[in-house]
């Protein structure tokens, strides 16, 4: 025999095996059908009276580690956590932000205020300087202006000086101009 025919042989052998266990199985479940619903039914009863003595067995288990196990558990997790949480760092301190802006405004308004001052000290120096610049100025044409006048006054008497009066010239024409010029005094 070759071996497909041994192969299709075989193969018919297992399909009827197959067949006539099936067959077996439908009759044996024909037969113990009602066994099968009997023991549903019973089963069921047994789970509903199973269920009916255990829940207020486990209610009351449930009350007990509720009131004597769960603050112990509670107390010792707190305890736990208390440990394991990290070392809170330092609150900072945040500044309200209108401070800020307060406080950057003033700041702000004092240099201002400096750089006005340095300005107006510098335009005082300017003017201080050019204030001398013109006393100066003021000195050296009052001098020459008495000098002239020194002149004058020896032309008219005719040329003869004295020492008493050379040395007097100068007050007269100090007087004499700060008689004409109110601003020139020494």
């Amino acid at each position: 025999m070759s071996v497909a025919l041994q192969r299709r042989q075989a193969k018919k052998e297992a399909e009827e095996a197959l067949s006539r266990l099936q067959e077996m199985a439908r009759e044996q479940a024909e037969r113990f059908a009602p066994y099968a619903t009997q023991a549903k039914e019973a089963a069921a009863l047994r789970i509903q009276q199973a269920r009916g003595w255990t829940a207020p067995r486990l209610q009351t288990a449930a009350q007990r580690v509720e009131d004597t196990v769960a603050p112990r558990v509670a107390e010792l997790l707190t305890t736990a956590a208390q440990k394991v949480e990290p070392v809170p760092a330092a609150p900072r301190r945040r500044v309200p932000r209108a401070l800020v802006y307060v406080g950057v405004g003033a700041v702000g308004l004092a240099a201002v205020y400096a750089v006005l001052r340095l300005r107006q000290a510098a335009q005082d120096a300017e003017w201080q300087a050019n204030l001398e610049s013109a006393r100066e100025q003021v000195r050296h044409t009052r001098e020459q202006l008495a000098e002239k006048a020194r002149q004058t006054r020896e032309r008219f008497r005719g040329g003869s000086t004295s020492a008493s009066e050379a040395e007097a010239s100068p007050e007269t024409v100090s007087e004499g101009s700060s008689e004409l010029n109110g601003r020139v005094t020494r």
